[in-house]
């Protein structure tokens, strides 16, 4: 009786699971088995063709995805080493409510992307922008033409307004898995702040710290609407000339397009490949150092 139970009790599971299969099989795997697809078949003749990944090799696509590596590396490190310090603030905060707050604060301002925040820092920051103008007036500062928001350093600050309050989200919970205890026993062992920090501290956060930092590359890669609203064609990404080469009028080739699409999804995948390996192994020095 016992093993009927336990067996109508897998099978009341397993249909519990099926909308969301049925949900992965539509927006997720049969897309990208037509992505894969429609990257080696030529449209005119229908045949199987590479010339859609050789054609990658142009400067123009090289020098996109270079740009796309260098912006989600450079916002990634700024996000993972900024949110890393903010969230240890938080987290030493004293008062619970305001923990939760910060806390709160954080998950909206991560949602907070796309062409809303361009236009937002357009506001601020662009040639017209609030603080733009406030500092010629007042301050007698000229940002324009040095400091540009439609140039690859504002796009830097755009997307780090939304990377840093996602590491801080990601690396809390690790924070919070360090107990008092173990700092409390390595003063009385004689160990000084840096010394813990060093040998013990930053160990166990190191896997998180890791993960955060491969999530928040794969997120700022990924971005679109805040790149093409500020920069457009002022600064070639892999994702702007996907949209160009699928939705475009001028330079129309959706195989390019799907090409440079798989090419992302393999960064993609090792990107959240490295992160699921780093999440795993800072859950194991937890459990191992408990």
């Amino acid at each position: 009786m016992t093993s009927i139970k336990s067996r109508k009790r897998n099978i009341t599971d397993l249909f519990g699971v099926v909308p969301f299969l049925l949900f992965c099989l539509a927006f997720e795997i049969i897309p990208i088995i037509l992505l894969i697809r429609g990257s080696l078949i030529d449209k005119a003749t229908k045949a199987f063709t590479l010339k859609h990944y050789l054609s990658l090799g142009t400067p123009l696509y090289i020098n996109s995805f270079w740009n796309s590596i260098k912006l989600s590396g450079l916002t990634a490190l700024i996000g993972c080493i900024l949110g890393t310090l903010i969230a240890y603030a938080i987290y030493r905060w004293p008062s619970i409510k305001v923990q939760h707050a910060l806390v709160t604060l954080s998950d909206v301002t991560t949602n907070f992307a796309g062409a809303p925040l361009a236009f937002a820092f357009i506001v601020i920051l662009g040639m017209n922008g609030v603080i733009t103008q406030i500092l010629l007036r007042y301050f007698h500062i000229q940002l324009y033409p040095k400091l540009s928001i439609y140039s690859f350093s504002g796009l830097v600050l755009a997307y780090v307004y939304f990377q840093v309050p996602l590491m801080i989200l990601l690396v809390i919970p690790a924070f919070e898995g360090l107990k008092k205890e173990w700092f409390e026993s390595a003063q009385s062992l004689g160990a000084s702040n840096f010394q813990y920090w060093w040998r013990i501290g930053l160990p166990l956060l190191m896997p998180s710290i890791i993960a955060g930092l491969t999530l928040l590359f794969a997120n700022a890669f990924g971005a679109f609407a805040t790149a093409y609203t500020l920069v457009e064609s002022q600064l070639s990404l892999v994702t702007l000339q996907i949209g160009f080469m699928i939705a475009g009028e001028v330079r129309h080739d959706p195989g390019i397009g799907m090409a440079m699409s798989v090419v992302s999804l393999i960064l993609m995948g090792l990107s959240i490949g490295l992160y699921q390996l780093s999440t795993r192994r800072a859950k194991w020095l937890v459990r191992s150092s408990s």
